[in-house]
């Protein structure tokens, strides 16, 4: 699986929607399973952005569908980005398909 992050900001009918039901964050968090994907975390946050979400996905066209779907419903704008374990991101700068390694620095 892979990891992504979603930062959503709520519309005025998604906010109005979750203040009369608040507990509709948990149900959205069920439905993000039927579309093979798991909700690892999530988070209010203040400022630009209403809330974090960390899913897992089997890849990323079903995290760019998961994010269209739960759009598709007017209560939420968000913005879907892949996040690379660090580690496997190192791994695949050590390795050997590279367009700049062994050339000299510049200062």
């Amino acid at each position: 699986m892979d990891t992504f992050v979603m930062l959503s900001r709520l519309s005025t009918l998604g906010g109005q929607t979750l203040h009369t039901h608040p507990d509709r964050l948990a149900d959205v968090d069920a439905e993000v399973e039927v579309m093979r994907c798991k909700v690892i975390g999530q988070w209010a946050l203040l400022g630009q952005y209403d809330f974090l979400t960390i899913i897992e996905a089997p890849d990323a066209e079903t995290a760019a569908h998961l994010s269209v779907d739960l759009a598709s419903r007017g209560t939420v704008q968000i913005e879907t980005m892949a996040a690379i374990p660090l580690q496997r991101f190192i791994n695949k700068l050590k390795g050997d398909e590279q367009l700049g390694k062994g050339e000299v620095e510049r200062e």
